[in-house]
């Protein structure tokens, strides 16, 4: 197809029919014809990329997105990248997703591992691409998949246990058998109780991407022994052309209640054979910074008799030895005497330390051999003529994990990266209390009222959560050096990106505009961005000071503080982990996207990964629905749309192509079928209801946010369920706009098959809380792709509305919409009214509700109390006026005001 720089649509009438063409150039299902709103947008002639924290000191490949205009670039654009110094870099490009009319809205490329690297580089489109040096081959054949990189080859099995069953450098194997292990435990508090260990059982495979630049192998199975399974996982293989490593995303579901059988360790082992002799074999594990123990299986340092100066150095180096004829004799004619450490265990128990020991071999004592804060999550092990390097991401903040090393006295070393400790006993999952007192609805109400905690008996089930973790193996031709493994350490730790400027990302028009690069311009506008800054950097700072790290814990932040212990109200009800109330996410990525700063990015990557994976459900009756914030993220009876929406993990995927967030993104288009297993409302109904699917009780807030979301993500990444998601998500839009009140109406009984809602009376029932869980977001981009008539009236209403004198309210609506809260977070739905309506008076409006309503003003303290001594655990800086709900809403709020009224903020 041509290039399209540039193209003209006649608003109501389609260029093209909407998402005419599949990836590929398959025709999609038939769709509704959609009138378009489609501006005529050129596409920039090039994109600036960069690396997100700085150009990285070596290179393992990359892939991220990039936006594109309306109506500017064909779906199959090509693309060509070039190096700040003018060199061409292959790069490998695929679409993402689409807009209505088939033209091309995000583009994800992929780079090699040995591309050059440049502070900078120029991504241009329609031009032509470089060929790879050594591009990245897949061949499939019945037993397994073979991936060669040009530097590693590596055979991925299609059946058994060995989801790799080797890798291979130059003819030499590096790795084998690695595979997946947990424990199973029965009893967690018998510490006479022993775990039985499962390994993995595949069950299917499926190449994702061949190359050239970048392949993806998908593994699916489970954890099995003595016809027990457990714990699905699902693995994928990530390979760069020029690669010396293997990238793999493993995911597993706890598919246990938590309460009878526990996992008491859960990790990925490889075998890797020992060809040296003991004096040139070689462990390093890395320590906080770039701190590495260094160390020889036969070590020959610190003897009463030195083997000679030069051969100690050149074993610390990690480099073959001379002979053993050339040292001190008295050394080498009984090297048998020196002894030989086979067995390396690193604990980190805790975010605030670890341990190292080792032993000789099975059955004889361990010795200590170091103790830091935080490591760095790397190992090596093997000698001159090659060996392993492997690493897990997060290593300290998901702690309890551990580094093994067993055996490399032997001929085949056993390596395992422990995602959960064996050393740290049983991962208890069991709910915390006995809920005694709270058998009816009733008295479940009056608990809510008194801890804020939403329980309900077998609710608090951890039955269908699952965690996601980033590892990484380098098969290396030779012990590298200690600068070279700290580089590999760092990788591992932090993997780099490439991004695109915030200035492009709002200029594309992506993610509804909603957004504008950081302007400091006026003293308004400063003071805005310092109060900004001041939040993040407060939550950043908090995460540190109260320890928010953990296996299940990391990634998100508390609800509330109590300001009298001066601690968050971790042990108290609904006021302790947030779980995603009110779009701290939504709040942390539009951060980032004006801004473009790595830290608040990192901090959005672990809520991202945390939200989408362990507070959503992925298996069972309630897979598809989130928990309400609580002391286990589990834990509160409230399962809602509100918390899985994937209005929280589009920005994430859409920047870096993640599959797994892809994933869970698509497991969410039929999640309306978890209303008839479920009803959000059934402690309060007054009148008796039982779901029918072609009457749902289902609301015009959180609940049709959340289904609207996941269905325009599939609808535009053109996913294999994109018919019936398009056709679901204009029924509901279209419904919904005729509606006599529109969104105020509050909720409408709903077909699941034609995906339409009811004819609905004028009623109303507007909740504080109905547009705060990504709805203002999914709207807005909703209204900027396809015009549905009226429904873009009904929203305007309701954002008219929200925060309109109740007289007003009525006058329109024949009723007012009660006491509402929440202000400030809703002024910037009259912003998005004022200009979409071209009222100033609106704009005004606006200013003032941010500004003199609720949330935070010019009253509020701006600045932490330092607190030490007995009165705290730790040293803290303390701001008690400060609340995660607050926060999320200010900042959505500053950040959407700013963007679509800032011209209105004055000096």
């Amino acid at each position: 197809m041509p290039h399209v720089s540039r193209r003209t649509f006649v608003r109501g009438v389609a260029a093209s029919p909407a998402f005419a063409m599949l990836p590929g150039g398959a025709p999609a299902a038939a769709a509704p014809s959609v009138p378009l709103k489609l501006a005529t947008v050129p596409a920039p002639d090039r994109v600036a990329l960069r690396w997100l924290e700085g150009k990285p000191t070596s290179g393992i490949g990359n892939t991220w997105g990039v936006p594109w205009p309306k109506g500017a670039l064909a779906p199959t654009e090509s693309f060509a990248l070039t190096a700040a110094d003018g060199a061409a870099v292959p790069v490998q490009t695929w679409p993402i997703a689409y807009w209505p009319d088939g033209t091309l809205k995000w583009s994800a490329h992929a780079i090699p591992a040995d591309a050059p690297l440049a502070e900078t580089y120029t991504l241009t489109h329609g031009g032509s691409n470089t060929a790879a040096a050594a591009p990245v081959t897949v061949v499939e054949r019945r037993e397994r998949i073979t991936v060669d990189t040009g530097v590693i080859e590596v055979a991925v099995e299609r059946r058994g246990s060995a989801l790799i069953s080797s890798i291979t450098r130059g003819g030499t194997e590096i790795a084998r058998n690695l595979r997946l292990i947990s424990l199973r435990q029965t009893k967690i508090e018998d510490l006479r109780s022993s775990a039985e260990p499962l390994t993995s059982t595949i069950k299917s495979v499926k190449v994702e991407q061949r190359g050239p630049v970048r392949a993806v192998i998908r593994i699916d199975g489970t954890h099995q022994r003595r016809g027990r399974s457990w714990l699905p996982f699902t693995v994928r293989l990530y390979f760069y052309s020029g690669a010396e490593h293997v990238r793999m995303m493993h995911t597993f579901i706890l598919d246990t209640d938590g309460s009878s059988e526990f996992i008491a360790g859960l990790g990925v082992r490889a075998g890797v054979p020992m060809r040296d002799a003991l004096y040139d074999r070689h462990v390093r594990l890395s320590g906080d910074g770039d701190g590495l123990l260094r160390e020889a299986v036969r070590g020959i340092t610190g003897l009463r008799r030195d083997p000679g100066a030069t051969v100690r150095a050149a074993q610390i180096a990690g480099e073959k030895l001379a002979d053993p004829a050339t040292w001190d004799q008295r050394v080498t004619t009984r090297l048998e005497l020196i002894p030989a450490w086979g067995d390396y265990t690193l604990s980190q128990h805790s975010s605030e330390g670890f341990t190292i020991k080792k032993r000789t071999k099975p059955g004889y004592g361990w010795v200590g051999a170091d103790s830091g804060q935080r490591a760095g999550g790397f190992g090596y092990v093997g000698g001159v003529t090659g060996g392993l390097g492997f690493g897990m991401r997060d290593f300290w903040q998901r702690h309890p994990s551990q580094l093994d090393l067993r055996g490399a006295a032997g001929d085949e070393a056993e390596v395992t990266v422990w995602m959960w400790s064996p050393e740290a006993g049983p991962m208890d999952t069991r709910f915390y209390h006995d809920g005694m007192g709270q058998d009816t609805y009733a008295e479940q109400l009056q608990g809510l009222e008194i801890t804020y905690e939403d329980y309900e008996p077998e609710f608090g089930t951890p039955y269908g959560i699952a965690r996601t973790t980033e590892l990484t193996f380098w098969a290396l031709a030779a012990t590298p050096p200690a600068a070279t493994l700290a580089a590999l350490a760092r990788t591992v730790a932090t993997p780099p990106q490439l991004v695109a400027p915030p200035e492009h990302l709002a200029s594309s028009g992506a993610f509804g505009g909603l957004f504008a690069p950081v302007d400091r311009s006026t003293p308004a506008r400063a003071k805005i961005e310092d109060r900004l800054d001041f939040l993040f950097k407060y939550y950043r700072d908090q995460r540190e000071q109260r320890h928010w790290y953990g296996f299940w814990n990391y990634g998100d932040v508390m609800h509330t503080p109590d300001v009298d212990r001066h601690v968050w109200r971790y042990d108290v009800g609904g006021y302790a982990w947030d779980n995603s109330e009110l779009s701290p996410d939504l709040w942390l990525w539009l951060a980032y996207l004006r801004s473009g700063r790595a830290d608040i990015f990192r901090f959005a990557e672990a809520m991202t990964r945390h939200t989408g994976e362990v507070d959503v459900y992925h298996l069972g009756k309630w897979a598809g629905l989130g928990t309400r914030h609580g002391v286990l993220h589990w834990a509160d009876s409230a399962k809602q749309q509100r918390i899985s929406t994937a209005a929280y993990r589009r920005i994430y995927y859409f920047l870096t192509a993640d599959e797994r967030c892809g994933d869970l993104m698509r497991e969410l288009v039929d999640s309306d079928r978890t209303f008839l297993a479920l009803d959000p409302l059934r402690k309060i109904r007054t009148e008796p209801y039982t779901p029918d699917p072609h009457a749902l009780s289902i609301g015009l807030g959180t609940d049709w946010s959340g289904l609207a979301a996941a269905w325009l993500t599939e609808w535009e990444r053109q996913g294999p369920k994109a018919g019936l998601a398009q056709q679901k998500l204009l029924a509901t839009m279209r419904t919904i706009a005729r509606m006599p009140n529109g969104f105020v109406t509050g909720s409408g009984l709903y077909d699941i098959d034609t995906g339409e809602f009811a004819e609905a009376a004028k009623t109303v029932s507007v909740s504080h809380l109905s547009a705060m869980f990504g709805q203002v977001e999914i709207c807005a981009e909703l209204i900027g792709l396809v015009d549905v008539p009226g429904f873009e009236q009904a929203w305007l209403q309701y954002c008219r509305l929200f925060n309109a004198t109740k007289a007003e309210q009525a006058a329109e609506c024949g009723a007012n919409f009660g006491n509402l809260i929440l202000k400030q977070g809703h002024s910037r739905l009259t912003a998005y009214a004022a200009v979409r309506l071209g009222d100033a008076a609106l704009a005004a409006r606006a200013w003032q509700e941010f500004t003199g309503t609720d949330g935070y003003t010019d009253a509020s303290p701006w600045q932490t109390t330092r607190r030490e001594g007995p009165e705290v655990l730790n040293p803290v800086d303390e701001a008690s006026w400060v609340d995660t709900n607050t926060t999320a809403l200010y900042g959505l709020a500053a950040i959407q005001n700013l963007a679509l009224i800032g011209d209105r903020l004055g000096s």
